[in-house]
């Protein structure tokens, strides 16, 4: 049973709804941040960021994304959420950092829109 892909004009305005052609787009980025799962590849990131996206065949616009940690870039451009927190998480962005960047706030800032004032 298949289910249809949302109308793109019945989007909610300003989101970025995960679909198929959207998977297709961030099949690099995904597939990289994937690999994050494992703790050789973490190390690998960590020790040349460049070459490990090399490895991946990221665009160069892919590239630039991920060197100044854009989330909302990343998304955009096909990243699942899912598969971005590992990068997240990697680089020192967990998922509350990620989201007071996505918003364009301090992380203090994004803390004091939280219920959990002493979540991170």
């Amino acid at each position: 049973m298949t289910h249809p892909q949302l109308d793109p004009a019945a989007r909610p305005h300003g989101s970025e709804v995960f679909d198929l052609d959207h998977s297709w787009r961030g099949f690099r980025i995904n597939k990289m941040c994937n690999a994050l799962s494992q703790a050789a590849n973490r190390d690998a990131f960590k020790r040349d960021e460049e070459a490990f996206m090399e490895r991946f065949h990221l665009t160069p616009q892919e590239r630039q994304l991920v060197r100044d940690r854009d989330f909302q870039g990343l998304l955009a451009a096909g990243g699942n959420i899912y598969f971005l927190i590992k990068l997240g998480v990697v680089t020192g962005n967990g998922l509350y950092m990620m989201g007071a960047r996505m918003r364009g706030e301090s992380y203090e800032q994004f803390l004091a829109t939280r219920n959990d004032k002493g979540a991170t």
